[in-house]
């Protein structure tokens, strides 16, 4: 937690992997589905933003209606591989807190090919909560990691996504929350924590 606002890692885990959303449009999930890592047209030169939060991703590609993220992956990534990403990282927007100067945060920012990124988490209706959900992206010598080291295994979850959304249209917010992917606080070192504030 810093300041007034609490943020967690909240993610779907287990003892090997990390679960990360991303939305794409078909012609990018289809090749990553069926060879199991992103490839072309995927574009490695490109920042990609993955997110542990089912919500938030909800929220970024409106429930999968959004041109060119009609499709939500869910993409197990290694912890260790998790973890390396987040110890490459630098802070999206200048914390005083962690650098002394704006000037010493651009220089982190630009040997940095990690971004960790707090946005306020969401609810079913996307609506904003009093507590931020982490985004992470990745870049350069990341990516490369990402898709060839990291990758354990990629899921179109949209069949999931449209019967959540029909719940939550339909006003039955308690059987869409029954169905939401498990998330708990991840369990970062304490070294990993202070680096992402």
């Amino acid at each position: 937690m810093t300041g007034a606002v609490p943020r967690e890692v909240r993610a779907r885990f287990d003892g090997e992997t990390i679960t990360v959303y991303q939305a794409y449009p078909a012609a990018v999930a289809d090749p990553a589905l069926e060879a199991g890592t992103f490839v072309d047209p995927f574009k490695r030169g490109r920042m990609t933003w993955i997110k542990p939060s089912f919500l938030w991703m909800m929220y970024r590609c409106g429930w999968a209606t959004k041109t060119d993220q009609e499709r939500v992956l869910a993409i197990d990534i290694t912890r260790s591989g998790f973890e390396q990403a987040l110890a490459q990282s630098c802070l999206s927007h200048f914390d005083e807190t962690r650098f002394t100067t704006a000037e010493e945060w651009r220089v982190a920012v630009r040997s940095s090919p990690v971004r960790v990124q707090w946005d306020p988490e969401r609810d079913l209706n996307l609506d904003p909560l009093p507590c931020r959900a982490i985004q992470i992206g990745l870049s350069g010598a990341a990516v490369e990691q990402y898709v060839e080291n990291w990758i354990s295994g990629i899921r179109d979850i949209i069949p999931m996504v449209r019967e959540i959304h029909a719940a939550v249209t339909a006003g039955n917010l308690e059987a869409a929350a029954s169905l939401l992917p498990e998330e708990r606080v991840y369990p970062l070192p304490a070294a990993l924590a202070e680096r992402i504030a």
